[in-house]
């Protein structure tokens, strides 16, 4: 207890720091020059004890490149524990992102924040819209044994163990902008009663105050207000310190090992995972591009260690949970973008410069090394020995990538994509094609009587495929469903064959929402899907549904490179359970993803699809979301605001779209070779 048997209550001052959200870049750049500016001076004065800069370095140096002559007091502060930074470069999304990217994020964050002169850390999540159960696993790899939490920690303690780090859950979140107000004293102390009962209700004899929210300055007068606050509070003594001597005193005890994602309590707002499908699908393009061109300049040589530094940290400044959940401004987005862009030259351009300086062929693993597989890459002469599968026009490689030779308009010429086997036992093709059956000896595509059916080992799936769509009356944070709604499926028209090949067959589907290409190579346990259409239609909900022969009662997805078990009810309807009350949002059997979700002995690959639904015997994956408007006051499924209305007409993602995916039956714990098959770890020099 405190003095005259007040329960003390350890406030910290902070801002949290959207690089971008319902404003751009470098206008909240332009906002945080004054809002660092008066926090450096307060420090100076003496005025506030410390400050706590978000968890993240990436706002510091984005303040530094506007005002260097600051360096130097900043590095005092530090030593002095008057300011903490680190240990991230960024606050990125803990489900959109994968464990290499997360891991990237730390060693930069901590590299910088350490040569800064910070020694102290915490894994500080307060605002990102749900926390894996990986994270504090990745967190201890790095000598990181503390954390803070919000979203989706339900009816948890303030003090637990998540995961085997001590974890403090931030019961009424961060927005104490109270202090910023204009009310009397008298009700400023009314309001923080009674928040500190709440807080309370979870805490021990000492509570945890956030004093700060996005993009706020410290409160005018903030020590002279706690003081006259004190005075009024009967219960309550709150003193300013930081987070770090919260932890100091406080015991963790009760102990949770699963993710956070819970929202009976604090939104998580999971619509975020399907929100801007093209950002998730140029993520996850880039994750794997840049992995893999770290791989190789290991192997060949390391002096593209500083490009690849670079190309990760706009990677990074991509993933903040504002900016790949897609809940930003149009121009916000247009930015990641051209981020995403950037990385893909950069990747690309590594890969390349290294195949061409190889002088004989190499394949280079970094999996298993003996195992058959199929690889497609490009060449500039026709091989007639080789499977051809798409011709284009362009430069050759040893042109592009010599620096003793520029290409000229009589260089431009045929190139090829071709495949090859790799570990070839010289077995003939076990592929056969005709107009409405795609198989070899594994698997099994029919489309027939306007169905689509699997078939698999000695099983057949009838009806097993279907695209439907539904309306979306939400917004960027969530779905929000047409509770009258029952959706509309696909018909399915004909099918053609496309592709005739020793390695690779393809067919054609034709339905009335768009055109489906079914690839399947040979020996391969994976049926491939690509679908391009031009989307024409505003707040809708695409998906591509399948349907198993059990109740789906338990998933296993990807997470931070790992699965995760995920259990469902399958028979729960969200359209039968939207919110009344306010400030509540609508569970739903929704899910992320990263690049594998499998059940049933069924799995799903996608390249950027980020989000699957359960109900009933199905698994459904999210194609597209369209819609126009970041927070949508009369949202069905969430009856609080998220966010400010302002209307994002790209969110609706009209005109050209694609999406794709493979498709399976295979035991799980080989979940990691199918990933591979799609995601190639082996690449010819």
């Amino acid at each position: 207890m405190a003095e005259n048997n007040k329960k003390r209550v350890i406030a910290y001052l902070h801002t949290h720091w959207d690089r971008e959200w319902y404003r751009e870049f470098e206008v909240f750049r332009l906002r945080l020059l004054r809002v660092f500016d008066n926090v450096l001076e307060l420090l100076e004065k003496g005025e506030i004890p410390s400050f706590y800069f978000d968890g993240q370095v990436s706002a510091l140096l984005d303040y530094l490149e506007f005002r260097p002559e600051k360096e130097e007091l900043i590095r005092q502060f530090i030593s002095e524990k008057k300011l903490f930074i680190g240990p991230f470069y960024t606050l990125v999304d803990e489900f959109l992102t994968d464990g290499i990217c997360f891991r990237k994020n730390l060693e930069i964050g901590m590299s910088i924040a350490q040569k800064f002169g910070c020694t102290d850390f915490i894994g500080y999540f307060a605002d990102t819209f749900g926390h894996s159960e990986n994270v504090p696993k990745i967190l201890k790899e790095y000598g990181i044994d503390k954390a803070m939490v919000w979203r989706g920690a339900g009816d948890l303690p303030s003090e637990f163990i998540f995961n085997g780090v001590n974890t403090v859950n931030l019961i009424r979140g961060y927005f104490m902008d109270i202090f910023s107000s204009d009310k009397s004293y008298q009700e400023k102390a009314e309001f923080l009663k009674s928040n500190l009962d709440k807080i309370a209700e979870k805490s021990g004899n000492i509570l945890l105050l956030p004093i700060g929210a996005d993009h706020l300055d410290i409160p005018k007068n903030i020590s002279e207000q706690i003081k006259n606050i004190n005075e009024l509070l009967s219960d309550y003594a709150i003193e300013l310190s930081s987070p770090f001597e919260y932890f100091n005193n406080v015991k963790f005890k009760v102990k949770y090992n699963e993710e956070l994602r819970d929202n009976s309590k604090t939104f998580i707002l999971p619509g975020c995972y399907s929100a801007r499908t093209k950002l998730k699908q140029y993520n996850t393009e880039c994750s794997y591009k840049l992995d893999l061109a770290n791989k190789l300049q290991y192997d060949f040589g390391n002096e593209y260690t500083k490009p690849i530094e670079y190309a990760y940290k706009l990677l990074l400044q991509n993933q903040a949970h504002d900016s790949i959940c897609g809940c930003s401004t149009d121009d916000v987005h247009q930015e990641n973008i051209v981020r995403y862009k950037k990385i893909l030259q950069i990747a690309n351009t590594i890969i390349e410069e290294i195949r061409f300086r190889q002088k004989e062929n190499l394949i280079v693993s970094f999996t298993n090394a003996d195992k058959y597989r199929i690889l497609e890459y490009e060449q500039d002469n026709r091989d007639d020995s080789l499977q051809i599968v798409s011709k284009k026009n362009g430069f050759p490689a040893h042109l592009l990538y010599d620096t003793n030779k520029i290409p000229v308009t009589e260089d431009y010429t045929n190139i090829y994509t071709a495949l090859k086997e790799i570990n070839n036992d010289n077995t003939p093709s076990d592929l056969h094609i005709t107009d409405n059956i795609l198989e070899n000896s594994n698997i099994k595509i029919e489309v027939t009587n306007g169905e689509i059916n699997l078939y698999e080992s000695k099983n057949k799936y009838e009806n097993f495929i279907e695209f439907v769509r539904f309306k979306d009356l939400g917004d960027t944070y969530n779905y929000g469903p047409d509770k009258s709604d029952t959706g509309e499926t696909a018909k399915i028209r004909s099918a053609k064959i496309l592709t005739n090949g020793p390695l690779c067959c393809a067919i054609k589907i034709d339905t009335s929402f768009f055109s489906v290409v079914v690839k399947l190579y040979k020996k391969s346990q994976l049926l491939n899907f690509s679908v391009k259409w031009s989307n024409l239609h505003t707040n809708m909900l695409w998906q591509v549904r399948f349907n198993l022969k059990k109740q789906i009662k338990e998933t296993w997805s990807e997470d931070m490179n790992c699965l995760i078990k995920r259990k469902f009810t399958p028979d729960y309807n969200i359209r039968e359970n939207l919110p009344q009350r306010k400030g509540l949002e609508a569970k739903s059997n929704t899910a992320p993803m990263q690049r594998f979700v499998w059940s049933n002995g069924f799995g799903v690959i996608t390249k950027g699809l980020t989000e699957y639904e359960i109900f009933q015997n199905s698994l459904s994956v999210t194609l597209l979301r369209s819609t126009g408007i970041i927070s949508n006051p009369q949202n069905p499924a969430r009856t609080t605001p998220a966010g400010p209305p302002i209307k994002v007409p790209e969110a609706q993602q009209i005109g050209e779209n694609t999406a794709e995916f493979s498709i399976g039956f295979f035991k799980k714990d080989k979940w990691t070779d199918m990933v591979e098959e799609v995601f190639p770890q082996t690449i010819i020099l």
